[in-house]
């Protein structure tokens, strides 16, 4: 890489980490709707999901999908499927900068076109505050769109201490049945996120964080519910709505 490349990188990297820091002051880690505090959460009639598919071999063009499922019977009444052209660098801990732009571009186009069919809550596939600077994709785009917002992911990010080691993999085994937990605290004390085991059938946890204007407590809960598979059925169509996308217009097999 030239110098004058690394340069640029490096105004970028500039830019996004202050970018970073002025939306997570306007973050929020706890409840703020009357459903979230609801046992069977009444009140939540619509549960959105997103993902950014890529084309195979291809790491510009991808497909940016959101649906939106009615609650609690998860049956999608939205989605949008979009091809899209990544131009922003991938640089580790500020992803939501390279994909989160579409994502957030899908939503307001349907609280224009359609507000009725607008997400209570949106699951992200990636981390909210289980992150390097504890500001992931789901607080990305949580703050960005004023809504509620999880981050479901299904690798353990090593930050903080995190790491799997011989510890973790005997936690895991302990997830006995669906809806069973642990609290993933890291080395400063802080409990970033949980992993759950997601539903009876899943062999292997996944990573719940707080993304904006949700409890932990809450975004467990709320992940197990929508959980018909290992992945949460809101983000599990998004991605198999994208595939299927590319595959009818990349022509991709």
């Amino acid at each position: 890489m030239s110098l004058e490349g690394e340069s640029q990188d490096q105004h970028v990297l500039r830019e996004w980490e202050s970018r970073q820091i002025e939306l997570k002051q306007q973050m929020i880690d706890h409840n703020t709707e009357d459903w979230q505090s609801n046992e069977g959460f009444e009140g939540l009639d619509r549960v959105g999901g997103v993902d950014l598919s890529f084309v195979k071999g291809d790491e510009v063009n991808a497909c940016a999908s959101l649906v939106v499922l009615s609650y609690p019977d998860l049956k999608v009444v939205h989605e949008e499927c979009q091809m899209v052209c990544l131009n922003a660098p991938y640089i580790p801990g500020f992803l939501a900068f390279r994909e989160a732009p579409f994502l957030e571009e899908a939503v307001r186009r349907l609280q224009h076109k359609d507000p009725s069919l607008l997400p209570q809550v949106i699951f992200a596939d990636g981390n909210g505050i289980l992150h390097q600077r504890e500001f992931g994709m789901a607080c990305h785009l949580g703050v960005l769109t004023d809504l509620p917002c999880v981050g479901v992911a299904k690798n353990l990010l090593h930050v903080d201490g995190l790491e799997e080691n011989n510890l973790l993999k005997e936690k895991v085994k302990d997830l006995q049945q669906g809806g069973s937990t642990f609290s993933l605290t890291g080395s400063s004390g802080k409990v970033l996120g949980m992993a759950l085991k997601s539903c009876e059938r899943s062999t292997k946890p996944i990573y719940v964080s707080v993304g904006h204007r949700i409890s932990l407590d809450t975004a467990i809960r709320l992940t197990h519910s929508c959980c018909k598979y290992r992945i949460p059925e809101p983000i599990r169509q998004a991605d198999i709505r994208s595939r299927e996308h590319i595959r009818k217009k990349v022509n991709v097999s």
